[in-house]
């Protein structure tokens, strides 16, 4: 342990310690922008590049930086002298210097950190005047937009993509001022391995990196003559009331269904309905394999970033994920069969509008394999953060809106539906059905407690009436890599694994109001599902009556040729650039 003082006050901390750390014991505030630690300290990013956290040390009268520094016994700093206050400020007037001067326009704005930091030191003029970096907005991609002249080199999207995500598709290239976080040789980025996560615009502190907006899409499609029918995603309704500054976690179902509507939807539908038909046909595709020798593990595909990364990172084990569409996709290709036919709508004179908490999904409703002809199975993708600006411009008092129910038939659900939101939560559902399907017995207990938790790879052993089978629980894409790396060398012996991009599973997925690494918010969002969940009558997807009466009247029974022809789907090998 090392002993220090900060502004006259005394602490102790372990020897690994930064000055930052030590300060942050003290609850003394050090402004930082490329400074960055993530989900409960496992993840670091400190370049110390910016310098905007820089302190004094007292006697030595020497400026350190507080997020890259490490402690020394008897070492005494200062966080507020003039001089220090100066520095950073002066630090803070360069960066903006060669900053783009369009904040009320910025997609980042009021969410911008050097744009808060700015404030808080009180800059208000640019001091200096030269040249700005000026590259073209790489807008190549249905999912991420990259605009390099407001990028600050703090490198959190290197660290990101890099030691979380193992993506590797963001690196610095060039040199001095010219240099630009980019892929190699600056290819666009849908020429590159970037899987879509959007977890380095999760991280990134300005408006260089920023979701692709279709916010104008859906508005046009709302004015038009066509039927407009929107879903919702489990995730979306633990965390919009976010952005109306509810307690993270808040479940927000009933004021998010009454807002939707006021939008002008004219229909309002679940995607947890989908997401019992997603285990109706996952299950059965386990429990196949399992009885007629198919390959395991099953891996789950209810994630297009993860698919994405299997993809190009492991081609050569295409033939484990499940062949079943992510539920998003079901519901979109349901909806213009199933219920185009009940409503007496052309499947052309539809629109399917997704309201997810990914942004990897704008890119899988464009996928070719999704398709049929030049009709998506889903037509638009917006992000809760895009849902929370529409409810805005439309004026609409969200807290205070009554509670609606959705639209049926396609907005009934049950328990085991609205966890899939959270780590742990698509395998858990499945097991519960899988369990009855499997053995003809009722499940007792639903709730899989070694299967919850933000651990970053979870196991477990769950005895089906007497048959063992072994479960893997991955979130972060780095900890999807281990695991396949275990299966590809033999060395693990799984039944099905789930597996998601984004760290917490969709509740941290890169459309969702920012949490800034914070995993005690994305464990109050995964608390509000599983308290949906308890709150259910029926919390297993083969109990769901909608579901029951869709295979009756319409697919026949799950796994069927008919269900194989719209709910189910190929992948396709990439390159590994």
């Amino acid at each position: 342990m090392i002993n220090l003082t900060i502004n006259g006050k005394d602490v102790c901390v372990p020897k690994d310690s930064t000055i930052l750390d030590a300060a942050k014991k003290l609850n003394i505030k050090i402004p930082t922008l490329c400074h960055m630690s993530l989900y409960d300290m496992q993840f670091f990013n400190q370049h110390a590049s910016c310098r905007v956290c820089v302190v004094e040390e007292v006697g030595r009268k020497k400026l350190l930086p507080a997020c890259g520094t490490p402690v020394s016994e008897g070492m005494k700093i200062a966080t507020d002298t003039p001089r220090a206050i100066r520095a950073r400020r002066t630090i803070v007037e360069l960066l903006l210097s060669d900053h783009p001067n369009d904040c009320l326009i910025c997609p980042k704005n009021t969410d911008c950190e050097l744009q808060q930091i700015a404030a808080d030191l009180g800059v208000r003029e640019i001091k200096y005047q030269g040249e700005m970096v000026t590259v073209p907005v790489d807008n190549s991609t249905y999912s991420i937009v990259r605009d390099m002249s407001k990028c600050i080199l703090c490198k959190r999207c290197e660290t990101m993509c890099s030691n979380v995500q193992t993506v590797h598709a963001l690196t610095d290239i060039g040199r001095g001022f010219d240099t630009i976080m980019g892929a190699a040789f600056n290819a666009p980025m849908n020429e590159t391995t970037c899987t879509f996560c959007g977890q380095c615009l999760a991280v990134c502190p300005t408006g260089a990196l920023t979701e692709v907006n279709n916010v104008s899409k859906v508005w046009d499609a709302i004015n038009s003559n066509k039927v407009v029918i929107v879903q919702t995603a489990p995730a979306v309704r633990v965390a919009l009331g976010e952005e109306f500054g509810m307690e993270p976690g808040s479940l927000v179902t009933g004021q998010m269904v009454a807002a939707l509507r006021r939008l002008g939807f004219d229909k309002v539908f679940d995607t947890d309905f989908a997401a019992d038909l997603t285990i109706m046909e996952e299950a059965s595709e386990l429990i196949h394999r399992i009885q007629h020798g198919g390959k395991l593990p099953l891996l789950t595909s209810c994630c297009p970033g993860w698919i994405k990364f299997l993809e190009h990172q492991f081609s050569d084990m295409l033939d484990i994920p499940s062949t079943c569409k992510s539920p998003h996709e079901m519901f979109g290709a349901i909806a213009k069969t199933y219920l185009a036919e009940k409503m007496g709508v052309k499947p052309e004179d539809m629109v399917v509008v997704s309201i997810m908490p990914c942004v990897a999904k704008k890119y899988e409703a464009a996928r070719p394999e999704l398709s049929e002809g030049p009709d998506h199975d889903v037509d638009i993708v917006i992000t809760t953060r895009e849902l929370g600006l529409m409810i805005k411009e439309a004026c609409i008092d969200f807290v205070n809106l009554d509670e609606e129910e959705f639209d049926n038939p396609l907005g009934e659900s049950t328990g085991a539906s609205v966890i899939f939101g959270t780590t742990g939560g698509v395998i858990e559902a499945a097991l519960r059905t899988a369990y009855e399907m499997l053995t003809n017995k009722t499940l007792e207990f639903v709730e899989f407690q070694q299967l919850r938790g933000m651990q970053g790879i979870k196991e477990a052993t769950i005895d089906i009436d007497g048959m063992p089978i072994n479960i893997a629980v991955s979130h972060g894409l780095g900890n999807a890599r281990k695991l396949l790396e275990k299966i590809r060398s033999g060395e693990a012996n799984y039944h099905a694994i789930e597996i998601m991009a984004c760290p917490g599973g969709c509740i941290g997925g890169a459309g969702q109001p920012f949490h800034h690494g914070d995993m005690t918010l994305l464990e109050k969002r995964a608390n509000g599902l599983y308290k949906d969940d308890r709150s259910k009558t029926l919390r297993k997807s083969h109990k769901n009556p909608m579901i029951k009466k869709l295979y009756d009247e319409f697919l026949g029974e799950p796994y069927s040729e008919k269900a194989h022809e719209l709910l189910h789907t190929e992948y396709v090998a990439r390159k590994k650039v």
